[in-house]
């Protein structure tokens, strides 16, 4: 689906917005803090369109409360201001929602002509009685969800320096069909569309650094062989149909290499490709099988699992020395590395009493621990590109199911509107 947003207005008032206002109150992590934030329904600016709200409702709910900053003022308590077209500074009451402890402000108002759509959405800081930031949207009705999106993301952007990741996409593999093929939809589970139609196993998707391709692994010629497709364009092109495994391959960051594994040989090595599958380097050579490669943020090094000294454990490969360090110790099977975008992190999944759980561990080795707790298989973790979230799935339910959790292991909830059994997430920018 092609999107056509026309941004007209883009407004935020001082460069220095959001460090301001992080100044007054200290925004660290997703969890750690919920600010008083007011967010009366949007109004309408023609005839009201009960869809429409309900939809801008449902967006806002589910980014806000996923992002753990914010506390949303119930409606109930509000004054008149919440039901008066106030956009500007000069027009919002500010001392009715300095009444009700609001911090933050959040107000919006929509038009519908046809299958047009104009949306008018604004932040304000309560205490200093100013406009944060704000933007008009015009699209079609079916891009308001995109609209939103994209405005939570930027108020993450202007309270925290980070811009947010809710206009992103999950690849992720489902049996919706009989077989496993590679999906892809929003992060709330919207907009799902089938990418492959292999008729075969399908497994293990990765999204290149600009998030416009997407390389897999699929059994569609009766063996594991490595492709790569174009989103947009449904381009696809089959690059490693090597003899044995082809199998678990990750972008580099800067797109130009891949990490696999191929058994071409007779074992399970690491190899860096080119995007077109040219093997450009073997990287191990042991007798255990190397698996699940994860590249740091520089690209300078690879955190993989390997079982050459017995039991399936996590290890970082340092691609300019070629030194090779164990970084797990604990558990009997660690599998799935994700490296964090920032590079302080690992996530594994970690098979303990017949359960795996996630676990994350410091890129130096230090402060392992786990993230998730109790009955159900979780596994895949995958962050998101700001390294606020994670993926993951879990069998709790009885078959695997997509989840989303805060970094800190917080706010888990299933994408219940996936089709299928789901496995294997990864995440990508728009």
């Amino acid at each position: 689906m092609k999107y056509m947003v026309v941004v007209l207005l883009w407004v935020m008032l001082g460069s220095g917005a959001g460090g301001a206002f992080a100044a007054d109150i200290e925004i660290t992590t997703p969890g750690r803090i919920a600010i008083p934030t007011g967010q009366p329904k949007f109004l309408p600016l023609g005839p009201s369109d009960p869809e429409v709200e309900r939809t801008i409702a449902e967006v806002l709910t589910h980014d806000l409360d996923l992002s753990g900053m914010f506390e949303i003022i119930p409606r109930e308590a509000y004054l008149d201001d919440a039901g008066n077209l106030t956009l500007t500074s000069a027009e919002v009451n500010f001392s009715q929602w300095k009444f009700l402890e609001a911090q933050l402000l959040i107000k919006g108002a929509y038009r519908v002509k046809g299958e047009q759509l104009e949306l008018k959405v604004r932040l304000f800081d309560v205490d200093k009685r100013r406009l944060l930031t704000g933007h008009n949207y015009k699209g079609t009705q079916s891009e308001l969800r995109r609209m939103l999106h994209r405005f939570v993301d930027e108020i993450l952007e202007t309270l925290t320096g980070t811009r947010g990741t809710f206009d992103s996409n999950i690849a992720f593999i489902s049996s919706a069909t009989g077989n496993k093929e590679l999906y892809l939809s929003d992060i709330d589970g919207h907009n799902v569309r089938r990418i492959t139609n292999h008729r075969n196993l399908v497994l293990n998707p990765d999204f290149g650094p600009g998030g416009r391709e997407l390389i897999f692994t699929s059994y569609r010629e009766d063996n594991p062989d490595l492709y790569r497709r174009s989103i947009s364009s449904a381009a696809e092109a089959r690059i490693s149909a090597r003899e044995g495994l082809n199998i678990a391959a990750r972008y580099s960051p800067n797109g130009r290499e891949l990490a696999v594994t191929l058994s071409k040989d007779g074992n399970a090595e690491l190899y860096l490709l080119g995007a077109n599958g040219k093997i450009h380097k073997r990287l191990t050579n042991a007798w255990g099988i190397d698996v699940d490669p994860s590249w740091s943020p520089l690209g300078d090094k690879i955190a993989f699992v390997s079982n050459r000294h017995g039991n399936p454990h996590i290890f970082v490969l340092d691609l300019l020395s070629g030194k090779i360090e164990r970084l797990t110790r604990n558990g009997k099977y660690n599998a799935t590395p994700a490296w964090s975008p920032d590079g302080e992190w690992i996530l594994f999944a970690r098979l303990e009493e017949g359960v795996f759980n996630i676990y994350r561990i410091r890129s130096d080795g230090t402060d392992e621990h786990p993230i998730t707790f109790g009955a159900g298989n979780k596994e895949h973790p995958r962050w998101s590109p700001d390294g606020r979230f994670i993926a993951y799935s879990d069998d709790i339910s009885g078959e695997k199911r997509l989840h989303i959790m805060r970094a800190d292991g917080t706010g888990t909830r299933e994408i219940r509107s996936l089709p299928g059994a789901t496995s294997h997430p990864a995440w990508g920018k728009r």
